[in-house]
């Protein structure tokens, strides 16, 4: 099988389940986000596009249920032993077929628990398992339990983070000589992906972040290339993957000259994402790391240039995105604990000025002061 863990982090992993079902009183629970199966059993698909659920009883028996294409797969790649298929066909229900292997699991009047906040349970099927679920037991919406979990890394899992991000430095050290006057956006951004898959690295859970002149206002990806000016700006957000690990970094690199207003930028970046870092401890909330980049930008006269969000923990991720939760946003009272990876990004966009400047990198959280992963430093890239 191609595990990436060994056995006994699986096993540790549903013990911990396990204890937060007995918690919750939970017979069962019905997984629906690829990260848990990932997570739980070493599962590795994109399979999750279509109806699938991963059921955990409260002894730790679990069954997938899954598409026909699906079916080497978990074997492949899990430890999962047993795999039911729901058959592909005109006026197919696998909601109701889900209903059946639970009837035979004998969990019929039982309490369980459905795993609904995910890119794996579109709304379309959320209702058709509602129907079918309605009147067969006691349902609990358990969305972010095994997220929860996930969000401790375990030694194992700390070292994949660590790779992630040794491969978006040498993504970044590969882009930078390519930076310049005249140069393609997509060479940059070849440049960048090719050095992750040749240095052991996965595609991304969402895609490279990349955009010049009035694009480099955007934080998202965008169809559409264009070639570097003689004074130009240039942002990007990247990360590593490294079995599905992430590690992600922003920065905004500058081409020529530099401005009054990009350097007033970048100052104001530096000075919140080390506030940010001054937060991250153990004592502290997420919604403490936002409100110290917020004090930052307010301070500086940059209130309405900011984001409402300035991070979010970052782990195993499938696309669409490698977000993970919690995230760096106001009144978050998730608290900051040892060996959580914490992506931190300040993200500063002057639309009138035309003006873009961000700065961010991935840190393992300590019993004190956080760890960056990256060897790179924090100062403004000018090419």
């Amino acid at each position: 099988m191609a595990l990436h863990f060994e056995r006994a982090e699986f096993d540790a992993r549903l013990d911990r389940l396990k204890m937060e079902m007995a918690e919750q009183k939970l017979d069962a629970v019905l997984l629906f986000a690829q990260e848990s199966m990932y997570w739980l059993t070493g599962y590795d698909t994109f399979g999750y596009c279509f109806f699938q659920s991963l059921v955990v009883k409260a002894d730790g028996s679990m069954v997938l249920m899954t598409r026909s294409a699906d079916l080497r797969q978990a074997r492949h790649t899990s430890t999962i032993e047993n795999i039911i298929v729901w058959m592909d066909r005109e006026n197919a229900h696998p909601a109701s077929d889900l209903r059946n292997l639970l009837n035979d699991l004998d969990l019929l009047g039982c309490r369980i628990g459905v795993e609904y906040e995910t890119h794996g349970l579109t709304a379309r099927n959320g209702q058709m398992l509602d129907e079918q679920l309605k009147t067969f037991g006691t349902i609990v919406d358990i969305s972010g339990l095994v997220g929860g979990l996930r969000t401790i890394k375990s030694p194992a899992e700390i070292k994949k983070a660590e790779k992630a991000a040794a491969l978006s430095d040498e993504a970044l050290k590969a882009a930078l000589p390519l930076i310049k006057q005249g140069a393609d956006e997509g060479d940059i951004l070849a440049k960048m992906q090719g050095t992750v898959f040749a240095g052991g690295g996965d595609y991304p859970a969402n895609e490279f972040i990349i955009g010049s002149g009035s694009d480099a206002l955007l934080c998202r990806y965008k169809a559409g290339r264009r070639k570097l000016t003689k004074n130009d700006q240039l942002t990007l957000e990247w990360s590593g993957a490294f079995h599905h690990y992430h590690a992600p970094m922003m920065r905004t690199v500058l081409v020529g000259k530099v401005s009054k207003r990009h350097q007033e930028l970048y100052d104001a970046a530096r000075e919140a994402l080390e506030a940010v870092e001054g937060r991250m401890r153990p004592e502290n909330t997420f919604g403490d790391v936002y409100d110290a980049h917020a004090k930052v930008m307010e301070a500086r006269g940059l209130t309405r240039h900011r984001l409402n969000a300035c991070g979010y923990s970052v782990g195993a991720r499938f696309s669409p995105s490698w977000m993970d939760a919690p995230m760096f946003y106001a009144g978050n009272e998730a608290g900051i604990v040892p060996n959580m990876t914490l992506f931190a990004h300040i993200i500063i966009m002057d639309s009138e000025n035309d003006a873009a400047m961000t700065l961010g990198q991935t840190y393992l959280t300590t019993d004190g002061a956080p760890k960056a992963l990256s060897r790179h430093d924090l100062d403004l890239i000018v090419r």
